[in-house]
């Protein structure tokens, strides 16, 4: 391996300090510092919420009072979907192979439901929809369940795209024929193929790592988010210079440089709970937040052109909730993770 022939320090090269434990000791140990963390957090959060409460009673400034109660809503809502991921990310856990498999699959009917639903569609679509939803999701999710890696891979840039189209024409509506067909072939991508990538992580086998995909999932979950965290907040501290000025004013390369940094920083050094050495993590950590960075700048620009704010369209009847706008990146960033890692080290199919 390229990495693993440089000479590095001992600590970079160290066992794993928990390698004695079997698979299921160290993964439960994962979720019971995970759940601790945010039962921490929420508690914390309880606590300062009353105290601003108090002080709201006392302030006369009601401009500062709603300032700060706008941030703690926000806070708890954005700390609710943590708690919902990390719930979702022990049941895939618990159920197993299988469960994990339905569960992600679940998760990107839900997706592409939402993905469909705020785009316009007409009633040429329904065969080529139904095919989608009913025949290449479900089928997707078996080949992944099953280890089939090789056709998982291009069941859906090869074969979708020529059956999605063949449907389509056969219902005989050729208006906007390009465009619609377009669109549901980038929903299923994303949505579908993009999300598949997550569960087929806990199904890759490491010589001598068998049984912990669940830490190669956590790690990509981990170093992608940290990026997006500090990608915002270089974002909002550095003086702005969009490039894409039209679809986004706080997205830079600077930005992006300290996102993607900041993810290699995070992956180095959460090497321990991965079969990759600090340095392996490093390279995998950056190469996955900036392929989820560059994914969310390209779900918002087609936000943009679809005439929506977020996927998660309330003021509709869509039924949409939002989901999309929380795993966009996931679906980026977990095909491109997914593929270097069996690249890299080889893993047979």
């Amino acid at each position: 391996m390229l990495f693993t022939s440089l000479t590095m320090p001992g600590w970079l090269t160290a066992p794993n300090p928990l390698s004695r434990w079997t698979a299921t000791e160290q993964i439960g140990l994962l979720f019971v510092t995970l759940f601790g963390l945010l039962l921490l957090t929420s508690i914390g959060s309880f606590i300062n919420g009353l105290r601003e409460q108090t002080q709201a009673e006392l302030d006369d400034d009601d401009a500062a009072s709603q300032a700060r109660h706008l941030r703690r809503q926000r806070f708890a809502r954005e700390l609710k979907l943590v708690w919902f991921g990390a719930t979702v990310f022990w049941g895939a856990w618990v159920s197993g192979p299988l469960g994990a498999t339905l569960l992600f699959g679940i998760l990107s009917f839900l997706a592409l439901r939402e993905f469909i639903t705020l785009l316009h569609t007409r009633r040429g679509d329904h065969r080529s929809l139904i095919l989608a939803f009913f025949f290449i999701l479900p089928l997707q999710y078996a080949l992944t369940g099953g280890r089939h890696f090789d056709l998982f891979s291009v069941l859906i840039p090869v074969y979708s795209f020529l059956a999605i189209p063949v449907a389509s024409a056969l219902a005989g509506d050729p208006a906007r024929y390009l465009e619609r067909n377009a669109k549901i072939q980038w929903g299923i991508m994303v949505c579908v193929y993009g999300l598949s990538h997550a569960p087929a992580l806990l199904l890759l086998e490491f010589p001598g790592y068998l049984g912990r995909g669940a830490f190669l999932l956590f790690f990509l979950v981990a170093v992608v988010a940290f990026g997006q965290f500090v990608q915002l907040a270089a974002s909002r501290r550095l003086r702005r210079r969009p490039v894409a000025r039209h679809i986004s004013r706080e997205f830079s390369m600077r930005a992006w440089w300290l996102g993607s940094l900041g993810a290699a920083l995070m992956g180095s050094a959460l090497f321990w709970i991965t079969p990759f050495d600090a340095l392996q993590a490093m390279a995998m950590a950056f190469i996955a937040a900036g392929a989820g960075s560059f994914g969310g700048l390209v779900m918002l620009a087609l936000k943009r052109d679809a005439g929506v704010r977020s996927w998660g369209n309330l003021s509709s009847i869509t039924g949409a909730v939002g989901l999309l706008d929380r795993i966009a990146v996931l679906c980026f960033a977990a095909p491109v993770f997914f593929h270097s890692v069996r690249w890299y080290f080889k893993l047979s199919l």
